[in-house]
């Protein structure tokens, strides 16, 4: 295992959004869990060049450099089931599907698709609102700038009233 920060920009990442911000205690207990998973996650019986963040309280990152060793389907469902079990540990969802990221001020908030579109019907929430993407799929996108962005140029935006802008989808 190693930093995120040492890992090639085409290492693949899974990014794990939590319903709600994560304490410093749970953060160090998320740390740990996966400091003690990740050196012996394997892929049909190789080791993966792994590294590990959390990003903004809210989000667990897991890398893998896939050059020496690509995670399979069997692997991927390890470490699915090993942050299923940290969730149900720390009393948070970190494998809920369909929720949305967002900033307000400082603070980020969640909610599902269905609730991301009323607010921003309301105008709660619109195209410069910063949202957070965790479909990215490598490092790059997550160094690049493609983790946080206005949800007018995120694929968020077709989930924003029609304004006649075009957004990035």
């Amino acid at each position: 295992m190693t930093s995120l920060s040492r890992l090639p920009d085409d290492s693949r990442v899974w990014v794990f959004g939590a319903s709600r911000a994560l304490a410093d205690a749970e953060i160090a207990r998320a740390d740990s869990a996966l400091a003690g998973f990740l050196p012996g996650w394997a892929a049909h019986g190789a080791s993966l060049r792994t590294g590990h963040e959390v990003l903004e309280r809210r989000f667990l990152v897991v890398a893998v450099d896939e050059r020496s060793a690509g995670a399979s389907g069997c692997s991927i469902d390890a470490l699915a089931r090993h942050v299923e079990a940290l969730g149900r540990a720390l009393d948070v969802d970190l494998l809920g599907g369909g929720r949305i990221w967002y900033r307000v001020g400082e603070e980020i908030e969640c909610c599902d698709r269905a609730e991301f579109r009323a607010r921003a019907s309301r105008g709660e929430i619109t195209a410069s609102t910063p949202v957070f993407d965790t479909t990215l799929t490598d490092l790059r996108g997550l160094r690049g700038g493609g983790f946080e962005r206005p949800a007018g140029s995120s694929w968020h935006a077709r989930l924003l009233p029609s304004t006649g802008v075009a957004g990035g989808a």
